[in-house]
């Protein structure tokens, strides 16, 4: 009986560290990655969050592919589809090229469904989701130097075309 006792007591101890383990998985950090260690495929190489039709923001986060992004691409593009009360039907996340990330904004599908698009550039740079005018934007680096002579980067959002007209 005694030994009948301390398994059950085991037993609900790891139930209950693997439970809480679960219930603090939504809060990983996903700005805080840190850039690869792995060698670059080639010069100025760059990784983007990947996922195909992903049901939320965190999952499309969460498992997103770990590759280096192709040649010919320059930026990272995520398009969101979600309904007119914000919720999410469908994320794509995906490395891009210039003529990829011609059309950002947001455009009414109908008037239930919305898709906004956006793209940036820099190492896993599409955390976020677009989600209006203000962040469904082509966000560029550039490198400013100042009269000390030291270089900063700066986050520029290019801006949007912006139309309300259904896509066809």
């Amino acid at each position: 009986m005694l030994l009948l006792c301390h398994a059950l007591a085991v037993a609900l101890i790891q139930i209950f560290i693997v439970s809480e383990n679960w219930a603090f998985a939504k809060n990983i950090n996903f700005y805080n990655v840190r850039p690869p260690l792995d060698p670059t495929p080639f010069p100025n190489s760059f990784k983007c969050f990947t996922c195909e039709n992903a049901g939320d923001n965190y999952n499309c986060n969460r498992w997103a592919e770990d590759k280096w992004c192709p040649q010919n691409t320059q930026y990272c593009l995520t398009v969101h589809h979600f309904t007119s009360h914000g919720r999410s039907t469908s994320i794509t996340k995906k490395c891009a090229s210039k003529s990829e990330c011609h059309f950002v904004g947001c455009y009414h599908r109908d008037s239930e469904h919305t898709e906004c698009r956006s793209c940036c550039e820099g190492m896993i740079c599409n955390v976020e989701l677009p989600t209006n005018h203000t962040n469904a934007v082509f966000a560029v680096m550039h490198a400013q130097r100042t009269s000390g002579g030291s270089t900063h980067t700066l986050y520029l959002p290019v801006l949007a075309w912006v139309f309300t007209l259904p896509l066809l």
